[in-house]
């Protein structure tokens, strides 16, 4: 989450780069950057980005199953021979 006692100025942290640099490593968490007083920037170190990408992912995925659960509660499926059929010759297999 951000927390928004972390916003600092994109002139600040051009000015002490390395400082915050640092800082983004050791804390884990976003820093929200401001352009003429408003928000529009969030920097972070690359490894907490990284798992931000893959609980994303993952969250994604989790839905997708969900969808295709409540599709096959409803009724919305077809046996796999017909599926594969059908894609075989969609793709001209």
């Amino acid at each position: 989450m951000i927390d928004l006692r972390e916003v600092r100025s994109v002139t600040d942290f051009q000015r002490h780069a390395k400082e915050y640099v640092g800082k983004l490593k050791d804390s884990k968490t976003p820093l929200v950057l401001t352009v003429n007083g408003r928000a529009e920037l969030v920097v972070q170190d690359a490894a907490s980005y990284q798992q931000l990408l893959n609980r994303l992912e993952e969250l994604e995925t989790i839905a997708a199953i969900r969808v295709g659960i409540n599709q096959a509660h409803q009724g919305k499926t077809k046996p796999a021979r017909v599926a594969l059929k059908q894609l075989g010759s969609k793709l001209g297999l």
